[in-house]
């Protein structure tokens, strides 16, 4: 497949925005899963007065936190695999990639940026460098998904 020099300038803007994304996400995971389960919450919630959040919490909500972190961890992995393949201009992954990236992302701005949970930066920015890897890949999906 032969791209303009336009698109594959916006695929491999798009992959980096995409690593990026996957490399703070995969963090965030390992972090949360290697600490408390009052840590973890103040960490995502940081827009959340952290005292609020230091509580002595049942095992089974630090069990549904751990499974969130290894979610965070996994979104983060397959993004930063999935950019490899942006990078090469793979129809396939740029959809993949998206897809897993994005409706992280949605959730996260549904359910946590939306009600006032969290702090702009690190993790809207984070919703922003998703939107923006989207942005930049889908019209070149769209020309090109045939060829």
């Amino acid at each position: 497949m032969t791209l303009s020099s336009t698109a594959r300038l916006a695929l491999r803007i798009a992959a980096v925005l995409w690593v990026v994304w996957g490399l703070v996400h995969l963090l965030a995971g390992v972090l949360v899963l290697g600490g408390t389960t009052a840590s973890g919450f103040q960490a995502i919630a940081d827009g959340v007065d952290p005292a609020a959040l230091a509580l002595d919490y049942p095992a089974a909500v630090g069990a549904v936190l751990d499974q969130h972190a290894w979610n965070l961890a996994w979104f983060g992995l397959a993004t930063i695999i999935g950019a490899i393949f942006v990078w090469r201009a793979n129809m396939t992954a740029i959809w993949v990639t998206g897809m897993v990236g994005g409706l992280a992302d949605l959730g996260y701005l549904v359910f946590l940026d939306l009600p006032g949970y969290v702090n702009f930066v690190p993790g809207t920015i984070m919703t922003f460098v998703s939107g923006a890897a989207i942005v930049l890949s889908f019209p070149v999906w769209i020309r090109n998904r045939n060829a």
